[in-house]
């Protein structure tokens, strides 16, 4: 029994966490490099799209931050990895429209801010200090 995580709360809010980076990393493959987006006959924002990137980096940071303050680390290996190989497949149910462009971008720069804000919420004492 002591193999298993006894901070259950912690394990499920890192699960959601990491699913969203990994899934964010994929929506943001599409935008890079920049001047795809032209070349597809669609209009890109390249803004939008650096600013979805610094917030990729920053919600990564802090959830890994998080994980290893709350977690086993055995129990962050198997969850990262879960999530890393099963976040493709729930992108690829995804239309092709909600896949990359300026919506899909500003949808997930709101969803990051906001898990950003969870996390602040969550481990205060991880971030107080960058703060």
């Amino acid at each position: 029994m002591n193999a298993l995580e006894p901070n259950i709360g912690a394990l499920a809010w890192f699960a959601l966490f990491w699913t969203l980076c990994c899934i964010g990393f994929l929506v943001l493959s599409g935008s890079f490099p920049l001047g795809v987006a032209n070349e597809r006959g669609r209009p890109s924002n390249t803004a939008l799209a650096l600013f979805n990137g610094a917030l990729m980096v920053i919600f990564t940071g802090l959830t890994l931050a998080f994980g290893f303050a709350e977690l086993r680390p055995t129990t962050l290996i198997v969850v990262m990895g879960l999530a890393f190989l099963f976040a493709p497949v729930s992108f690829e149910i995804w239309p092709e429209r909600w896949r990359d462009g300026r919506a899909v971008l500003g949808v997930m720069g709101v969803l990051q801010l906001g898990a950003i804000a969870a996390l602040y919420r969550l481990g205060a004492g991880l971030v107080a200090p960058l703060v």
